[in-house]
């Protein structure tokens, strides 16, 4: 039998998350102690007790989601479950820092000061209200892809994340994207809406960002992950540095092709899919593309000590 771990992206941040992991196994607390001082600040107090509008900000979810994932990976470790337990890694847009990380590919204080470099680009690269995202249900990445570029009308619309056989999210400016929902709409789309997000991620308008994280990547040290990375923007596995550094880039523009990913994975003997950190966005997502898979989450204390005793049967 062959797993993967799977890692969430933004949208998944919950105050209070990764609260009950960091009190209950020490390795976890670690992870949030290592990211407090690689940010030189409390991002946890954030995370347990703030306010939901300021974790909600793309600098800060993206840092405390990869900390609440590696966090829950460290209390799966600690019930006996390694990261070599899994035939691949994977994660959604930021999940893929995550993953690595939880890889051994980047240090833990190494991701996070990449994250709010990322975080806070990619917030930068177009002024809040001239972008937009949507998730359009029902329609097929092709289908989604014609919805797009008849909006475009020499504007930005990108699908951005082929999530699942069923929802395709695009990206663009907001009047491409606006056309986008009506067109998708008229095209049969079970529904088309605007998502609530700070900025257009995934497309072309997010290349100032991808600049800033080329210069930020340049001087990180990445090395080969443990267990092989299925990359967003590729589909499939790879395990060069040098080349994951160069889609780290790439993605920032690039579609998440998870459902592709999802998809490869399986066609490699995957059977067993676990979603560690916040959320369940990926497993709804896994079970939608490839009914027969076994999925699993850890992304409390009580799902760590369930999945150990269950990974370790």
């Amino acid at each position: 039998m062959s797993r993967a771990f799977i890692f969430p992206g933004q949208g998944a941040q919950t105050i209070g998350m990764g609260r009950d992991l960091a009190q209950a196994y020490p390795a976890a607390k670690a992870v949030f102690d290592e990211v407090d001082a690689a940010l030189g600040e409390p991002l946890s107090s954030l995370i347990w007790e703030g306010e939901a509008d300021q974790l909600t900000l793309t600098a800060n979810a993206q840092p405390a989601l990869m900390a609440t994932s590696l966090a829950a990976m460290r209390a799966l470790e600690a019930e006996g479950m390694s990261i070599e337990a899994a035939s691949f890694v994977a994660g959604h847009s930021l999940g893929e820092y995550s993953a690595l990380t939880a890889a051994g590919a980047l240090s833990v204080g190494d991701a996070a000061r990449l994250l709010r470099a990322r975080g806070a680009a990619m917030q930068a690269a177009v002024p809040v209200g001239e972008g937009a995202m949507a998730a359009i249900l029902g329609l097929n990445l092709e289908a989604v892809r014609a919805v797009a570029e008849q909006a475009a009308e020499g504007d930005v619309c990108q699908a951005a994340n082929d999530n699942d056989p069923a929802q395709v999210v695009i990206s663009g400016t907001k009047a491409a994207v606006e056309r986008a929902v009506t067109i998708a709409k008229d095209a049969g789309a079970k529904r088309a809406l605007l998502l609530p997000v700070s900025a257009p991620f995934h497309c072309a308008l997010m290349q100032p960002a991808a600049d800033v994280m080329a210069e930020a990547l340049a001087k990180a040290t990445i090395h080969a992950p443990k267990v092989p990375l299925v990359a967003n923007v590729r589909a499939e596995a790879v395990s060069d540095p040098d080349t994951i550094r160069q889609l780290l880039i790439e993605q920032v523009t690039g579609s998440v092709r998870w459902r592709e990913s999802v998809e490869w994975m399986v066609a490699q003997g995957v059977t067993e899919f676990w979603e560690i950190g916040a959320g369940k966005a990926l497993s709804g997502m896994v079970r939608r593309i490839h009914k027969p898979a076994t999925v699993g989450n850890v992304g409390t204390a009580a799902d760590a000590k369930t999945a150990g005793a269950s990974l370790a049967a």
